[in-house]
């Protein structure tokens, strides 16, 4: 367990870092409102699709594809898409009920929940988490998509136009287009994978810098119960429901604890990138990506202790 828990340290500390550099750097007015506008529609539509289209370029779709496990995990996603929805519904004003919906479901699986499953599972954990990871990608941008316009002032909520915002989605665009090049094991030329690479390794530090310039004390105040409502629904209700209803269905070992790492991840950094791009609450969208960020060290750790406890992974 105390590996695990350092392993978890190990992951989230270059978040933090991050986060804390951002505030850093707002405050001594270094980067401004303007700044962060431009660099999150900059990792929107540029950096963050560089980053999914190479991840999927480099997945072994063949690996360790598992029907059973892909069909549970993507009903899981929908039932608990949908369960946090009408759980916001219920929990908050209308204009942020699209911003806790997508925080209280979308989980940080490209890099928190992968490098997890890797850490605890070698070569298989990665096979299994990119497929899993595009899977995540998909669904998670295409239900994000859908909460965020039926609120958003900006995108129209009629099926047509939330149609036109799904399929025009560049993060979307990215794993369609990066789909036949891993199924065919289809390579891009050195120069251009390499600046794609340089492109990708700019998305998780600017959109982090960009959460941090955009948090203050009083936004974290004023958004403090919702925000905690959703981490906790993110962090606590997620992952216990849909472990057990794993385990109810019978799966054990490596694949039972890559599904508790996938829905126990904290929520994605994206999310605040497309908050801001829906002109949506964005500092509701930046302060549960914090919170869940900080339980992950703990609730990680507690889930793998039972799982591992019970002998089940």
């Amino acid at each position: 367990m105390l590996a695990i828990f350092f392993e978890t340290l190990t992951i989230t500390a270059p978040v933090f870092a991050m986060l804390f550099l951002g505030v850093l750097l707002k405050r001594i007015n270094w980067i401004n409102d303007n700044f962060i506008h431009t660099a999150s529609a900059l990792v929107f539509n540029v950096t963050m699709p560089a980053l999914l289209f190479l991840g999927i370029l480099h997945a072994d779709l063949h690996a360790a594809f598992q029907p059973a496990l892909l069909i549970y995990f993507s009903v899981a996603t929908l039932v608990s898409f949908v369960g946090a929805w009408g759980w916001a519904i219920w929990k908050c004003p209308r204009e942020d009920r699209g911003i806790y919906t997508q925080g209280a479901f979308r989980g940080n699986n490209g890099v928190i929940g992968l490098a997890l499953a890797a850490s605890m599972y070698g070569d298989y954990g990665i096979s299994l988490g990119s497929i899993l990871a595009a899977l995540v990608i998909l669904f998670y941008n295409t239900l994000s998509t859908i909460v965020l316009a039926v609120y958003s002032p900006v995108i129209k909520s009629d099926p047509w136009s939330i149609c036109k915002s799904v399929v025009s989605n560049p993060l979307i665009i990215s794993v369609f287009a990066a789909a036949p090049f891993a199924y065919f094991k289809i390579g891009l030329p050195n120069w251009l994978e390499t600046s794609g690479q340089y492109l990708a390794q700019m998305t998780l530090p600017l959109a982090l810098m960009c959460i941090g310039g955009t948090l203050s004390l009083v936004a974290l105040r004023k958004s403090g119960s919702m925000a905690l409502s959703s981490s906790l629904v993110k962090m606590v209700g997620l992952p216990v429901v849909a472990t057990a209803g794993a385990w109810v269905l019978g799966f054990r070992g490596p694949e039972l604890g890559i599904l508790f790492l996938y829905f126990g991840a904290p929520t994605a950094a994206a999310s605040f990138v497309m908050a801001r791009q829906a002109e949506g609450n964005h500092e509701l969208a930046a302060a549960i990506i914090v919170i869940t960020t900080l339980m992950a060290a703990i609730t990680t750790n507690i889930g793998i202790f039972v799982l591992q406890w019970g002998g089940w992974i």
